[in-house]
């Protein structure tokens, strides 16, 4: 049985993974902390520095839980742990790296969608670096559903499954290759999936594979 530590920003992501690793022969230790996303926006007083020194601490208590893989589901945290000096020798796994594989395998125009604006310059920005590091082109416009991860931050789960539907559906009529970039989003992004034949690629179908893949 794999043993893998999970650092969330938001308690939603955990039945998210739970259900499509179920049954797996991975277990996983759950760590929900959406206070450090609060204190990097916009009127907060956290610096950067600071930032990274608290995600650095986050991640070497969760080493410490005898865990043999830390996963990183917040693209925020990921962007943060970049610029951070880890001293774990457990292996570290960035939800949103299998995800740009993906993305930079496909030819076609693609969309990718955001509920959290917040995300978008830390996501896109790694995305371009990790298309450049290996030589992909990529043809890429992003789409964010406004007035949507509010929802989910106050718990109104259903009103939020509801805009992110109505979004990607309206976006799907554009004809080109469409993508989610949030664990949140996965569940709606199934439902429209469903309904229009429309195929939507998102971080959480990558990740099994690779997580299933880690020799530990």
């Amino acid at each position: 049985m794999k043993k893998v530590g999970c650092i969330h920003a938001h308690y939603s992501n955990i039945n998210y993974l739970e259900k499509v690793f179920s049954p797996s022969d991975v277990e996983f230790l759950h760590f929900v902390d959406p206070g450090l996303m609060h204190c990097i926006q916009a009127g907060h007083s956290l610096s950067r520095a600071d930032a990274q020194a608290k995600v650095r601490e986050q991640i070497e208590w969760v080493a410490n839980c005898q865990v043999d893989a830390i996963l990183i589901t917040c693209t925020n945290y990921i962007a943060l742990l970049e610029e951070a000096v880890l001293t774990t020798a457990v292996p570290v796994i960035k939800i949103d790296v299998p995800f740009f594989e993906s993305l930079c395998q496909m030819k076609e125009p693609q969309t990718i969608v955001f509920s959290n604006p917040a995300t978008v310059e830390g996501t896109m920005s790694r995305l371009y670096q990790y298309a450049t590091a290996h030589q992909k082109s990529i043809d890429i416009e992003v789409a964010v559903i406004e007035n949507s991860f509010n929802l989910i931050m106050n718990g109104l789960k259903e009103e939020y499954r509801q805009k992110i539907v109505e979004g990607l559906e309206q976006l799907s009529e554009n004809n080109r290759v469409l993508s989610v970039a949030q664990l949140s989003m996965v569940e709606a992004a199934k439902q429209v999936e469903n309904k229009t034949s429309t195929k939507i690629m998102n971080p959480l179908e990558t990740l099994k594979t690779s997580i299933h893949n880690l020799n530990l």
